[in-house]
């Protein structure tokens, strides 16, 4: 194998890219930045939609139908000209995102180009199939799924946990991608008035817990209306949206709750730092990059002890937790931060500090 030159030439093949909104997203945009400031020429295959180019990186849609059930996504198939444009820019390695439809077709292009593979693990499919009570399909998925990344010569998964899972699955040449934020943007700050009585519903002084994300029902947010209200003097802000937003929205219905849809850029931190706590309540994450976003705002974060989550929170130093199969714990914490401003001003600062050291630099 020829050396590897300084300046690589990276093509990257992802299910998913912008204008989707979701963490997968959230970590490519910030690896193209990067890749950018080394000094790398990228070009990224993804599904159509998407801005031309993204961070210096040439964008391509590949086409394809939607998925039934969940219109945001693709099932995106590759055509001749999407192997005429790979040979064209002759990339010195290949990396597949999360790999199901289109990434099959970029491991299948490196051997024809003879160059190395890089795989990413991001989504617990397996998890998925098991909490909409078809636990029948996760072997089937799991087999699927560790023929294609067995294929490439290194896999990345984002956290010590989902290393673990994927080594006892049969994975091979697994490696922890630890995995950082922009904490250029993501940082504590003024907390703007209009923007906290938007999210608190015109009750500024209302203690505020806040959610950000895609907004599915393996996210579990629904647990939240009976596990924190009818606290008195809480708020709880839903930012975000996805298949499950219209459900949510009658869900919550009479509570003082407020859905705001997506936000991204400032207005996101905005509503970190309007916030007193962060709540994560989903059991199916593999990394959870929320969670890190808020502690970057210097928020507190109560969550679902499992998953990516583990290597984030560290419980009663950054942040509280409670068992995931035990909802009513949700409200003790609540209450605790709430009534306990000393605690929660702590925790607030570990946490800011922790997320410091986890920038997408110094990771």
């Amino acid at each position: 194998m020829s050396p590897v030159p300084e300046q690589l030439r990276i093509a990257i093949f992802t299910e998913t890219f912008l204008p989707k909104i979701d963490g997968i997203v959230s970590i490519l945009c910030l690896l193209l930045q990067r890749l950018q400031e080394q000094g790398h020429k990228v070009i990224l295959f993804g599904p159509p939609g998407g801005p031309p180019e993204y961070a210096g990186a040439e964008v391509i849609g590949v086409g394809g139908p939607r998925v039934p059930f969940y219109p945001e996504l693709r099932i995106n198939v590759p055509r001749r000209f999407v192997w005429r444009r790979v040979k064209e820019f002759a990339p010195d390695l290949i990396h597949v995102v999360n790999p199901v439809v289109l990434g099959p077709f970029g491991l299948s292009y490196a051997r024809l180009l003879r160059v190395p593979t890089v795989a990413s693990f991001h989504t617990d499919l397996a998890g998925y199939v098991k909490f909409y009570g078809a636990g029948f399909m996760a072997p089937a998925i799991w087999s699927y799924l560790r023929s294609l990344h067995n294929q490439a010569d290194v896999n990345l998964c984002p956290s010590t946990t989902i290393r673990g899972e994927l080594q006892r699955q049969g994975f091979r040449r697994v490696r922890w991608w630890k995995r950082g934020i922009d904490t250029d943007l993501f940082t504590p700050g003024e907390r703007i008035a209009d923007v906290r009585n938007r999210l608190t519903g015109g009750n500024p002084d209302d203690f505020l817990v806040i959610n950000v994300g895609r907004q599915a029902p393996e996210k579990r947010l629904d647990l939240l209306r009976d596990a924190i209200f009818p606290e008195r003097n809480v708020r709880l802000a839903l930012i975000g949206d996805g298949p499950g937003h219209q459900v949510l929205q009658k869900q919550f219905a009479g509570t003082p709750t407020v859905m705001t849809g997506y936000m991204r850029g400032q207005e996101l931190v905005d509503a970190y730092r309007a916030a007193d706590a962060f709540i994560f309540p989903s059991t199916t994450e593999t990394f959870g990059l929320v969670a890190l976003e808020a502690m970057a705002c210097r928020l507190p974060v109560i969550a679902a002890r499992t998953g990516g989550v583990l290597d984030t929170v560290i419980d009663g130093y950054n942040g509280l937790y409670y068992n995931p199969d035990q909802p009513q714990e949700i409200r003790p914490l609540v209450q605790r931060l709430r009534d306990n401003p000393a605690l929660r001003n702590e925790l607030a600062e570990n946490a800011l500090n922790h997320a410091r050291s986890r920038s997408w630099r110094a990771t």
